[in-house]
């Protein structure tokens, strides 16, 4: 039986988010970024890494949020509990620890020596009785850490409701992605000259794929459909979903077909190929997205570091050891996929956002079919706007 035919999706369903310009301020203003720094980030969740980053007692991680201004250590405690804390020494502010990640049953501040556990608690200083201290009150300052589908996040926010609160109705999609099954992932990192918002989007519409990816995404364009809308769109908050469009007969070249196979056997072994979600987009706000492709479940986190640059952060979850040189192969060609299909991106985002900056347009458009864009858009402004009548700062 033939595939049925696309269908798109009715500009009437997303007709509630506006078909309006679009201001382009946001997307290069230092004012309106630092806005978004206290209004967005630093009151929502934030992805940070995962359960498999940390398999035992004194595992640690470091990790850089420059909207937070912050270097947090996560540690696995010895009791087994995950926190988050601020990589600085209570004594005079030294950061503990220079490394990326590790394993350790204590960390000492290079400095003066001052010594604490793997739940924060000061367990040693030299001459500690001179400074007139109780050890309590000098334990590593901490912030929220939570997780869901075997991901981590933290909330710098002392009043955040609850992480599966947050996620909504997603948060149980979460947690059936191969995401939640992970045992190890492939990673790449990059640093772009672009607003968050403006390298995010690049990844929540098809719109391009024509004509940026028109041999890197063939399997993704159809006769129907001939730039690879998506099959079905959703909101939930300010968190958003796609339906991946599913071509029936994608225009794959023979190497693409036979790498793309190779590891099927261990995913039907895994139990992971048929796994709900599959073709699901979920993008959380602000700053992830995650894929359910079993072939190729990933995610992708942008974070903000000036209202021009931006950070990214994109892995692709595993679960279990390579079987075999077939399974090692499929995994290595995923990620070489990812990131070339995006080397294809970095320079039109680049060129937009050197654009925007020259001021030579006020705004932006979006179609019906990049919805995902301007529900972002929405759900930052909404934020900033209410914060700053709140605190009575000038937008």
């Amino acid at each position: 039986m033939a595939a049925p035919a696309y269908r798109p999706i009715p500009a009437d369903d997303v007709a509630w988010l506006g078909t309006d310009p679009v201001p382009a301020a946001p997307y290069y203003d230092p004012a309106w970024f630092e806005l978004e720094r206290k209004a967005v980030f630093l009151k929502s969740w934030i992805h940070v890494g995962h359960v498999c980053e940390l398999p035992e007692s004194g595992s640690f991680v470091r990790r850089e949020l420059e909207f937070a201004k912050a270097s947090l250590l996560i540690v696995r405690g010895r009791d087994g509990v995950i926190r988050a804390f601020h990589n600085v020494c209570t004594h005079r502010g030294t950061q503990l620890v220079a490394e990326a990640a590790g394993r350790q049953a204590k960390f000492s501040c290079p400095y003066h020596m001052w010594t604490f556990g793997t739940d924060g608690a000061l367990l040693s200083a030299p001459d500690f009785e001179a400074f007139h201290l109780e050890k309590k009150d000098c334990a590593l300052p901490q912030v929220s850490l939570a997780e869901c589908g075997r991901m981590l996040f933290v909330n710098f926010d002392p009043q955040a409701q609850p992480l599966h609160e947050w996620l909504g109705d997603y948060a149980e999609r979460l947690e059936a992605m191969p995401v939640a099954r992970a045992t190890t992932f492939s990673e790449y990192t990059y640093e772009i000259d672009a607003n968050w918002k403006l390298t995010y989007d690049n990844f929540q519409e098809n719109y391009h794929l024509r004509f940026i990816h028109p041999r890197s995404g063939g399997a993704a364009i159809g006769a129907d459909n001939q730039f690879g809308y998506p099959a079905s769109v959703g909101f939930c908050g300010p968190h958003r979903t796609q339906r991946i469009w599913s071509n029936p007969a994608p225009d794959l070249k023979p190497f693409q077909r036979q790498a793309s196979m190779k590891g099927i056997p261990a995913l039907m072994r895994r139990g992971l190929l048929d796994l709900p979600h599959g073709r699901d987009y979920l993008a959380f706000f602000p700053n992830i997205f995650i894929i359910g492709t079993p072939t190729q479940p990933f995610s992708h986190t942008v974070y903000p570091i000036a209202a021009n640059r931006s950070r990214g952060v994109v892995r692709v979850y595993w679960s279990g050891e390579d079987a075999d040189a077939s399974e090692s192969f499929a995994r290595e060609y995923s990620l070489c996929q990812i990131r070339d299909i995006h080397a294809e991106d970095i320079d039109m985002i680049e060129r937009g956002q050197r654009g925007l900056e020259s001021g030579a347009i006020s705004h932006i458009h979006f179609q019906h079919m990049e919805a995902l864009c301007r529900h972002l858009f929405n759900s930052v402004n909404e934020r900033v706007r209410d914060y700053a009548r709140e605190t009575g700062e000038t937008i």
